[in-house]
């Protein structure tokens, strides 16, 4: 009849065909030793990652899923209000995992990464939080290589929040609209039945204008650029 089989004696019959049972103890430390020492490698290199030229990958292990163009980084970063800069500007925390994938990448691929870059809310630049960012490397001629994603997933709406800082066109269409909404429901307010398209058009510009005024003193105020020009500023203000 056949027994039960008992997988612990079965994965230790496996490892004593490779390892000597005194030399056990030794190659596990030697192996921790190697784990702890390059882990402590990547750290510091993503911690002071600088402009890298491209990174020396194997093609054909690549996956196409995880190649992007800077142009589509770039258009992501834009519509979410992101940044896209050098990990030594992160002061998140990488996952154990991210580390040990970036580890798995340079074994498969026998290469050390180098240029490391993080998509990441600007506020992930200044404070120790968890929104959603993106671990890249570079692959040269623009391209770069998805290593990881951690955190939390990015709110469908922060795109809408966004979107008037996106560039300067969709400010003042925001702006255009927001007045003529506040002409549309206050204007028999103001003119009663002696309202007519005249008084609203009057009413419309002293809205726009009070709308224009607010943007530029506030804008000048909290010193924010607009996202198609912010995404790869390394400064949280206009300088």
């Amino acid at each position: 009849m056949l027994k039960p089989v008992d997988l612990h004696k079965e994965l230790l019959k496996v490892r004593r065909k490779e390892i000597k049972k005194e030399t056990v103890l030794s190659w596990v430390d030697s192996v921790l030793k190697d784990v702890t020492t390059k882990h402590h490698q990547i750290y510091t290199e993503l911690k002071n990652s600088i402009d890298e030229e491209q990174n020396n990958f194997d093609f054909d292990k690549l996956e196409t899923d995880r190649i992007f163009h800077i142009a589509q980084i770039r258009k992501i970063c834009i519509n979410y209000r992101l940044k896209f800069l050098n990990t030594s500007q992160f002061k998140g925390e990488y996952p154990i995992e991210t580390i040990s994938k970036i580890r798995q990448l340079e074994k498969e691929h026998g290469i050390e990464l180098k240029g490391y870059k993080i998509t990441a809310p600007s506020i992930l630049f200044k404070l120790k939080k968890a929104d959603d960012p993106l671990l890249f490397a570079p692959m040269g001629n623009g391209f770069y290589y998805l290593i990881d994603k951690w955190g939390n997933d990015m709110s469908f709406f922060r795109k809408i929040k966004y979107w008037p800082a996106k560039n300067v066109e969709n400010l003042l269409i925001t702006l255009f609209l927001t007045s003529l909404f506040l002409a549309s429901l206050t204007h028999q307010f103001f003119f009663r039945e002696a309202t007519s398209i005249t008084y609203f058009i009057v009413l419309f510009m002293f809205y726009a204008k009070g709308a224009i005024g607010l943007a530029i003193f506030y804008g000048i105020a909290i010193g924010k650029n607009f996202s198609e020009y912010a995404w790869k500023s390394k400064y949280d203000k206009v300088c």
